[in-house]
Parts: structure tokens; C-alpha cells; sequence
């Protein structure tokens, strides 16, 4: 099963930037997708950005143009860069991974923790 932690969050100024990364371990066959999700006070989740395995790359509407998503597969981590960031943006960012345990089984979703990122002045 996989294991995800994230890390990078914290509060910035409109208008700035924070990077996000989110390692994953245990044990896993294969990577379907991994990406991000925002969860604002008293809202449900929205979809950041995913990546699937072939690198294809789905981006949310809030935030189209200010992120960029990107993985290193020899660190098993993937990572969220967030710019001209605006108070709207405040949340618990959460990781996420759906990933195969062996061959030909159906993926599981799992989900880390999140990191509190805040955009304040």
C-alpha cells in the first residue's frame, strides 16, 4: 500500500509563490495518476492538478496558469508550484495517489494528510 507525506505548506503573501511536495512509499506495483487537491474551510474538495502516468496533466479551473505539477520518479515524489498565490487559494492541500498494489488489480486511491497552506497579508 502506498504512503503519501506532504510537506512545503505555509502562509505567504498574495502574490507569492510555495512549492508542495509529496512523497510516496510502501509498497505499490505502479502509479496510475498522483496530483492535488484543495480543501478550503466549509468546502468540498477541488481538484489542483493531476498527473497520469504518461505525464498527462489536468489542471483545475481556479487555478489554470499558476501551477505547474511535475514528479521525480527516482524520488517518488511529486510536486506542486504555486504562484502569484491569492487569498482564495488558502486550504489544506492534499496528495493524493492511485496506484495498482500488484498487476492487472484494481488501484486504490490513497490519501495523505495535507499541508495548510495560507494566503494572507
Amino acid at each position: 500500500q502506498v504512503q503519501l507525506q506532504e510537506s512545503g505548506g505555509g502562509t505567504v503573501q498574495p502574490g507569492g509563490s510555495l512549492r508542495l511536495s509529496c512523497a510516496a512509499s510502501g509498497s505499490f506495483f505502479s502509479v496510475n495518476s498522483m496530483g492535488w487537491y484543495r480543501r478550503a474551510p466549509g468546502e468540498q474538495r477541488d481538484l489542483v492538478a493531476r498527473m497520469a502516468s504518461d505525464g498527462n496533466i489536468l489542471t483545475g479551473g481556479p487555478v489554470k496558469g499558476r501551477v505547474n505539477i511535475s514528479r521525480d520518479d527516482a524520488k517518488n515524489t511529486m510536486y506542486l508550484e504555486m504562484n502569484n498565490l491569492k487569498p482564495e487559494d488558502t486550504g489544506v492541500y492534499l496528495c493524493f495517489a492511485n496506484a495498482h498494489r500488484s498487476p492487472g488489480d484494481i488501484p486504490d486511491t490513497t490519501w495523505g494528510q495535507g499541508t495548510q497552506v495560507t494566503v494572507s497579508s
